[in-house]
């Protein structure tokens, strides 16, 4: 009986300690947590953060706030769709001009309205639809316009990558620059004396531009635009067929959903 006595205060003794030594391992651990998110929020280096939040909780805690915190990156949620609308103005110097009997005219005052449905298909790629308006108008040449109306494609390449993840945080790029090729088709109308309605191809179609995000859903695109406008060519009493270069400066909103 003295043995078993023994025995059970052994055991008693070392049952304390193992309740000693995981209350102790417990506090440590609330204690690097409570250190670490004390001091969440103070912008420094990651050797300062170390020495002034100890242990490996700590630091996981301070190397993931300064991943976020970059000049050209933000915390995002990639999105699968876009919606941009916008317009822009013609360039007429760029632009062909318009022949009126034996005279030509060139682009004044003339504009473009778009709207474009686009998917995301991945962090450099888009696909997109969309409608366009444009309306042209020629100097010394009263009374007379064109109108063109198309649905197009287009394909954009963006040449920095849109979103970088790292881990299990994306930081999205504010600025990016893009370039696109597509087509479209449509209609066309001349407005005035001797003026005529025919179908129009706009190929090819080229844009290069930049894009800036302001948050996570909405930024601005701006893009310069070449069309080639295949069909009856800007004229009137003419019914040659014909191809007319275009030029246009866009500005659209992008809304990411």
């Amino acid at each position: 009986m003295k043995k078993i006595s023994w025995f059970a205060m052994l055991l008693a003794t070392c049952s304390g300690i193992s309740t000693a030594n995981a209350k102790l391992d417990d506090d440590i651990f609330q204690r690097e947590i409570m250190t670490g998110l004390d001091l969440v929020g103070v912008r420094e280096t990651i050797d300062t953060i170390t020495e002034n939040a100890p242990g490996e909780l700590g630091r996981e805690v301070y190397e993931t706030a300064s991943a976020v915190q970059t000049k050209d990156t933000q915390l995002f949620i990639p999105t699968s769709m876009y919606l941009r609308m916008g317009g822009g103005l013609n360039l007429g110097f760029a632009t062909d001009s318009a022949q009126l009997d034996e005279n030509e005219y060139e682009s004044s005052g003339s504009y473009s309205a778009i709207i474009g449905l686009g998917w995301n298909l991945s962090s450099y790629v888009r696909a997109e639809l969309d409608f366009q308006n444009t309306m042209f108008k020629f100097s010394d040449l009263d009374n007379h316009q064109a109108v063109y109306q198309t649905i197009g494609g287009m394909l954009y390449f963006d040449l920095a990558k849109r979103y970088v993840q790292n881990g299990d945080i994306t930081h999205r790029r504010t600025f990016v620059p893009f370039i696109g090729v597509g087509a479209g088709m449509g209609t066309y109308e001349f407005q005035g004396v001797g003026g005529a309605d025919g179908f129009v191809i706009a190929a090819p179609r080229a844009t290069a531009g930049f894009n800036i995000m302001f948050n996570d859903l909405i930024g601005l695109d701006i893009e310069y635009q070449y069309q080639l406008m295949i069909g009856n060519g800007f004229g009137w009493n003419t019914n040659n067929k014909g191809a007319n270069s275009v030029s246009n400066i866009m500005a659209l909103i992008r809304a990411n959903f």
